[in-house]
């Protein structure tokens, strides 16, 4: 599967609070950095999303522009909260060999 295609399907997991699906995407010593808070390893990336899916009604993410590189997929996206707060984002997203997210960083525009 390419990077976009599995790009595309992390959101929609992360849309849908699926933390089991997002979990399998990660690799074991994934990293989260964002504006807020910073994750590293599986238990504490997945703990952070959890922690975001708990403290939200909603949670959607609308995919604007996608660029890929040899590891990397970069995305701007808009993270739409309880379906009235809209916060615009560039994700840079890494990956490793295996083809599991191995570092998350986002920014908030």
């Amino acid at each position: 599967m390419n990077k976009v295609t599995l790009i595309k399907q992390y959101f929609k997991n992360f849309s849908n609070k699926r933390i089991d699906l997002l979990e399998q995407m990660f690799s074991q010593d994934v990293e989260l950095t964002d504006w807020e808070i910073s994750a590293k390893g599986i238990d504490q990336v997945v703990a952070a999303n959890q922690k975001i899916f708990n403290s939200v009604e909603t949670i959607t993410v609308d995919i604007g522009v996608l660029a890929e590189t040899d590891n990397t997929v970069f995305a701007q996206i808009s993270v739409i909260v309880n379906s009235s707060v809209t916060i615009k984002v560039i994700d840079v997203i890494t990956f490793d060999q295996e083809g599991k997210i191995s570092k998350i960083s986002a920014y908030k525009q």
